[in-house]
């Protein structure tokens, strides 16, 4: 499974739809320590631009992304990876944050809380569908 995440356009198959989500960046991209992706999204119809570096990459244990540029205040996303029998438990530990204070916390809770649920959820139909 994390020869799956290793390659950086398949980010593109586990994203919904509905956020036109593209990479940016060109291909062949390495992923390791220190990768820089640009990305083009949109948000409830605003387009937005969002840049991640991989702040930590350790096959095929785990590998963290962080938001350097883009829609929140902060954006820490780690992605392990553990053996077990039969196959591969895949967990992510997102810890994020949205900017412009009271303002971005009723943002928050009228529609970001629900969007990064709903991202989530289509991942984890996505990616058995994909791995088979």
């Amino acid at each position: 499974m994390f020869d799956f995440f290793a390659k950086a356009s398949n980010l593109e198959r586990i994203t919904p739809p509905f956020l036109r989500f593209h990479i940016k960046t060109p291909e062949p991209i390495v992923m390791r320590q220190g990768t820089l992706i640009d990305y083009t999204l949109r948000i409830h119809g605003v387009p937005a631009g969002w840049k991640t570096e991989i702040a930590e990459w350790e096959p095929p244990y785990r590998f963290v992304d962080r938001q350097l540029k883009g829609p929140y205040s902060l954006w820490h996303h780690t992605h392990a990876f553990t053996e077990e029998a039969g196959g591969t438990r895949m967990v992510d530990e997102v810890k994020y944050e949205v900017p412009f204070g009271p303002l971005g916390d009723l943002v928050h809770s009228l529609f970001v809380r629900q969007d990064v649920t709903n991202i989530f959820k289509y991942r984890n139909e996505a990616i058995p569908r994909l791995l088979g």
